[in-house]
């Protein structure tokens, strides 16, 4: 540019930017602009002076080095998206208002709440995502956590690529093994060795748990070669990924991590001992727990009598018993549950006169010790993932309380069905959901495989039709509506059909009651479409698409 002044530069070449600033901050009426020339109001002239400054002090910059251009994309190998199935996808992310915040949500379905559930079918197909939809993908696994495995595992190595560019996706970054970086082939012992020596805690956490999912003694081995100089939180980090491959052989390492001067080390060695029923650890626990539990037969009939641990000796805080416990509970209570809880559960048949798993479970135990000693039964049937005790414990789902002699807490109850087989925990809740309704069912559905068993489905729906015909309050029932949108089985679609109808509401039901819903099960009716809609369009072979289905279609459009 022509660096003289033009005739409408006001402000001398001297007026640094400083006094420019001060004056503005003074404000015009305390100090003038300097020079202002005739007729010039001030406020106007110290912005003229302020863009002719700043015009000055960007042409005086000297041009920078040229960046180094990024590295080309990495490709992806896997076929591309069908094309109906893209267009629905950049229809999902689109959709940013994820669902109602509270109150009656219309009959559209939420279609970020499908969103999890088209990634995880894409990802089951093997496709790579369209290059244009990984911005809108990475923001919003950006906003919800709970996307992001299924995101990063569909967006393929371009992820990372782009979270290297933008710092909004550094997460992706962060949740890739090693940090996004390339670890060495497994069979180069040379190279695993180096990593490990000489990388980042992320590539070297990174590098052991790749190592225990193929070859869990070769991770282990390399876990010991450094095991004296790790930091004590390196050292939990990297024990808990024991958990990973865990077996026999890996009992000498974790009995020798029992004498680790972090507590926290030790706790964990202790509980990954405790899930190996023939180690030495879990049979230390045995005998302890069975020295603290026996069967009376002294009266009418057979009974459980507890005589509780009166202290805790070094050898069970080495084994992993943690000495205080936590406010509001007693000690020797807090003692016993951690016996019981690591004991192998084969322990109990033969101490308890070889009565089964139902059986024990039955037994009345005296001195109100029962819900201590199921509730570490419980813990225990978790840890060791024991299916025959977690029947037992769960008891028939039609009881009163639905949890077996027990009285076990609905938390407990979820993580007992994980134990079982998909069709097994799926017709125990529909038995529970028959007997008990929705009101308790949430946190049960929760665990259930996706999507529904028939029966399962079939309990839900004729729970939400009972609460409708009872005229129950129905925002109560919102969140089991959002979990059927998304785990009953689309074909269910059909014989929703009969539920669409405004209902006649009772005289003591909650007002506007029978329109909520009708809203509502139009858009389960609809969501289920969608979904089937979804599915076919993944399909290798997929027809080309209609228009997204926002509306209840008729019933053959359920396919």
């Amino acid at each position: 540019m022509n660096g003289a002044p033009t005739g409408g530069d006001t402000t001398a070449p001297e007026s640094s930017w400083e006094e420019l600033v001060t004056t503005a901050l003074l404000g015009t009426d305390r100090r003038a602009p300097a020079q202002v020339a005739p007729g010039r109001a001030a406020p106007v002239a110290l912005l003229d002076a302020a863009a002719v400054a700043t015009v000055r002090r960007r042409a005086g910059l000297r041009p920078a080095r040229a960046a180094r251009r990024p590295e080309r994309a990495p490709a992806d190998p896997r076929p591309p998206l069908p094309a109906a199935a893209a267009r629905r996808l950049a229809t999902l992310l689109a959709d940013r208002s994820g669902g109602g915040s509270g109150g009656r949500r219309g009959s559209s379905p939420d279609l970020m709440e499908l969103l999890p559930q088209w990634l995880a079918a894409a990802n089951a197909h093997g496709y790579a995502a369209p290059p244009q939809a990984l911005p809108a993908l990475l923001d919003a696994a950006r906003g919800r956590t709970d996307l992001r495995p299924a995101a990063l595992a569909f967006a393929g190595p371009r992820a990372l690529w782009l979270a290297r560019l933008n710092p909004d996706w550094r997460f992706a970054l962060r949740a890739a093994p090693g940090g996004g970086a390339t670890l060495p082939d497994p069979e180069d012992a040379e190279a695993v060795r180096r990593l490990w020596r000489e990388g980042l805690f992320a590539e070297r956490a990174a590098l052991l748990g790749a190592l225990r999912a193929r070859t869990p003694g070769w991770g282990r081995e390399l876990l010991a070669s450094t095991w004296a100089t790790e930091r004590a939180e390196d050292r939990l980090m990297f024990l808990d990924s024991l958990r990973t491959g865990l077996s026999e052989a890996d009992e000498p390492f974790l009995e020798q991590a029992l004498g680790d001067r972090s507590r926290n080390v030790r706790a964990t060695a202790a509980e990954l001992l405790s899930a190996l029923p023939g180690s030495a650890l879990a049979a230390r626990m045995a005998v302890r727990a069975t020295a603290c539990v026996a069967l009376d037969r002294t009266g009418d009939a057979p009974a459980i009598v507890v005589e509780a641990p009166l202290e805790c000796d070094p050898g069970m805080e080495r084994d992993g018993v943690v000495a205080t416990p936590p406010a509001g509970r007693g000690e020797r209570s807090w003692w016993l549950g951690q016996l019981v809880e690591a004991a192998p559960l084969g322990t109990w048949r033969g101490r308890l006169g070889g009565r089964t798993a139902e059986e024990i479970v039955a037994l009345p135990v005296a001195d109100g010790w029962q819900g201590e000693l199921h509730a570490a039964w419980c813990r225990a049937a978790v840890r060791q993932r024991d299916a025959a005790w977690s029947r037992a414990l769960l008891g028939s789902p039609s009881a009163p309380e639905a949890g077996g002699p027990g009285a076990v807490s609905l938390a407990e109850r979820a993580k007992l069905l994980a134990a079982l087989d998909p069709a097994e925990r799926a017709a125990w809740v529909a038995g529970f959901i028959a007997t008990h309704g929705l009101s308790e069912a949430f946190q049960l559905l929760g665990v259930c495989a996706v999507p529904w068993a028939p029966a399962l489905g079939q309990a839900v729906v004729d729970a939400l039709n009972i609460a409708r015909d009872a005229g129950s309050y129905p925002w109560s029932f919102s969140g089991v509506m959002g979990l059927a949108e998304r785990c009953l089985d689309p074909g269910d679609a059909v014989r929703l059909e009969a539920l669409l109808a405004i209902p006649d509401e009772r005289e003591d039901a909650a007002p506007g009651a029978g329109g909520y819903w009708a809203e509502a099960f139009q858009r389960l009716v609809t969501t289920l479409r969608l979904r089937a809609a979804m599915t076919r369009e993944l399909a290798p072979s997929a027809p080309p698409a209609e228009a997204p289905e926002t509306a209840a279609q008729p019933p053959e459009a359920a396919g």
